[in-house]
């Protein structure tokens, strides 16, 4: 089918619609919901057979609904009405949910249901479970939207309020007021749940030191306690905060004062990076913790939580630390085990931004995640294994390169590219890593291509090794077994041995300081050079600035079909009928 994402932005779960969709042989498009008359645009361009929303902030134009199948997304149970669907369901502590996939038309979110797909709710943050469970029903659900269009033998209905099985109804946006924390009355779960059902977007509205502030990255604080309100500790970036019943560390602020942290508003950082003053003095306590490391038998396991995916060079040097001291254990695999929703999206956008200097901490900070990979790769009296658990992006992906083998886990998406920030040239070694992997050209045509990959295709061109049993209830579990069975396989001296004359023969060929070399002074030009795209984007990207039309690379529609629409759109072509430059197609 001809499937047209309409979206307000390419969001996580725009993103693994694409893959998985494109995956089943589907041709998509995206068109990022900016007004109705480009949004018409790219319906008639593209003449898709579905048009499909999975993340609107205005209703779809009536012209269009009326003319053309459009589903909504919508991460709810049937009957479920409103834009605060997940939040309520979070802040209420839900533990079943769901995704309903419904046909467009004047009352919102009301309109008959092609599908509906019932999902667990963990205790978790709400960009966490939408990143998961949500994503995971929301592919099985237009599945099998799209299965019955396709059958032609379905007939969608309402949901009827009446239904007993209807237990969805409408429910307001949920305000900053719905979520307000009474830091005497309540208890640590519900104090978590707060936080949690606004993680990502919109964050609590709170007071840190008599500055108000949003936060978010919320965990319980075990052993610590005191009176309800007073801040108690640090560790790691995290401060922690007492509830009535005991604790909990909050990770992430956002500073809604232009007092707060030097003049910094706007930008979610850590939250002792934003009180620097007053988190110096707290006592250091343990318990938050984002790096861990454990042990079993001949298998070491280095876990790393980053908050977004994000490696700030603070964070680097510390999983670099971390890195040396487990090869200092007498194990035969090292596996380094990312996060549950991010491995690693590469350098720390946020801090930069927040940095005096941008150019110099962007500087800083490739430079610490080179030091980190450059270690990777020589290591050489074991097997390293990066497992990714969650997805991986930009220079996370090249960090997970580094170890000898991939594993990935289903439904993950990987964006093995830069150039969405600014034509970032990139580091972390790719120039070697990759063409190594997928040879020169393939290479070329992944830095090039600016798309979402889903682990299969992944797997498929060769940055996937294995891939990890999603039906496991517990993916650490299943890696630790995985990694203790290849320490157990008597090939594994050979294989180690392998790989160091390799390492050898590949220093040989070129150094290994070679390819840093030239791939940092592209990257000084990023940084310091006279072309600010860098910094434009990364401006962008941190304070969310909604963009004016859809990139060319997501947007087929007007790059392909455009030029059969040359009278339409004369625009699109030179005065030669040819093609004129690609960019001023989109108008």
């Amino acid at each position: 089918m001809r499937i047209l994402l309409l979206t307000h932005s390419f969001n996580s779960l725009a993103q693994r619609l694409f893959v998985e969709l494109e995956e089943r042989a589907h041709r998509v498009s995206v068109e990022l919901d900016i007004n109705d008359a480009v949004t018409r645009e790219a319906v008639e361009l593209f003449d898709p057979d579905v048009v499909l929303a999975p993340l609107l902030k205005r209703p779809i134009p009536e012209p269009l609904w009326r003319t053309r199948r459009c589903l909504i997304v919508h991460p709810g149970i049937r009957g479920d009405r409103g834009p605060s669907a997940l939040d309520w369901a979070l802040l209420e502590g839900r533990r079943e949910w769901g995704v309903t996939v419904l046909q467009a038309q004047a009352q919102l979110d009301a309109g008959p249901v092609w599908a509906s797909v019932p999902c667990a709710l963990r205790a978790d943050t709400k960009s966490s479970v939408y990143r998961r469970e949500i994503a995971d029903a929301a592919v099985r659900a237009v599945l099998e939207a799209l299965a019955r269009i396709e059958s032609g033998d379905f007939q969608p209905r309402c949901a009827d309020p009446a239904d007993p099985a209807v237990s969805g109804r409408e429910r307001p946006v949920c305000r900053l007021a719905d979520r307000r924390i009474d830091w005497a009355g309540d208890d640590t779960e519900t104090v978590l749940r707060k936080i949690r059902s606004a993680d990502g977007f919109p964050g609590v509205a709170d007071e840190l030191f008599g500055r108000r502030v949003r936060l978010f990255d919320a965990r319980s604080a075990a052993g610590l306690g005191g009176a309800a309100g007073s801040m108690l500790a640090r560790c790691d970036g995290a401060l922690a905060r007492a509830t009535r019943d005991g604790a909990i560390w909050i990770g992430h602020v956002r500073a809604e004062d232009a007092a707060a942290a030097s003049g910094i508003t706007g930008l979610k950082l850590p939250a002792e990076r934003v009180f620097q003053a007053e988190s110096a003095a707290l006592p250091a306590a343990p318990g938050y913790a984002p790096i861990r490391y454990a042990e079993d038998g001949p298998v070491g396991v280095l876990r790393f939580e980053l908050y977004n995916g994000a490696l700030s060079t603070q964070r680097c040097r510390q999983l670099r630390a971390a890195y040396a001291r487990c090869l200092e254990r007498p194990t035969r695999v090292l596996v380094l085990a990312g996060g549950a929703d991010y491995w690693s999206t590469g350098i720390h956008l946020g801090l930069i931004e927040a940095a005096d200097s941008p150019a110099d901490e962007s500087w800083r900070n490739i430079n610490a995640i080179d030091d980190l990979t450059r270690d990777i790769i020589l290591t050489s009296d074991r097997l390293v294994i990066a497992a990714l658990r969650g997805g991986a992006g930009a220079g996370g992906v090249f960090l997970a390169l580094a170890a000898d083998e991939v594993w990935a886990v289903p439904g993950i998406v990987l964006n093995p590219h830069y150039k969405d920030m600014g034509n970032l040239y990139g580091s972390e070694y790719w120039t070697y890593l990759l063409p190594r992997r997928v040879g020169a050209q393939g290479a070329q045509r992944l830095m090039q291509r600016r798309l979402p990959m889903g682990v299969a295709e992944a797997r498929r061109v060769g940055l996937v090794d294995r891939l990890l049993p999603a039906e496991a209830p517990d993916v650490l579990t299943a890696i630790s077994a995985a990694a203790r069975a290849l320490a157990a396989d008597p090939s594994l001296a050979s294989r180690i041995a392998a790989k160091r004359l390799r390492r050898e023969a590949d220093e040989r060929t070129k150094p290994l300081e070679a390819y840093r070399r030239e791939e940092l002074a592209r990257m000084e030009r990023n940084f310091y050079g006279f072309d600010p795209s860098y910094h434009v984007a990364r401006y962008n990207f941190i304070y969310k600035v909604e963009k004016s039309r859809t990139p060319l690379h997501l947007a087929r529609h007007r790059t392909v079909f455009a030029r059969r629409r040359a009278p339409l759109r004369a625009v699109a072509a030179g005065a030669d009928g040819g093609p004129a430059n690609p960019e001023t197609r989109h108008v």
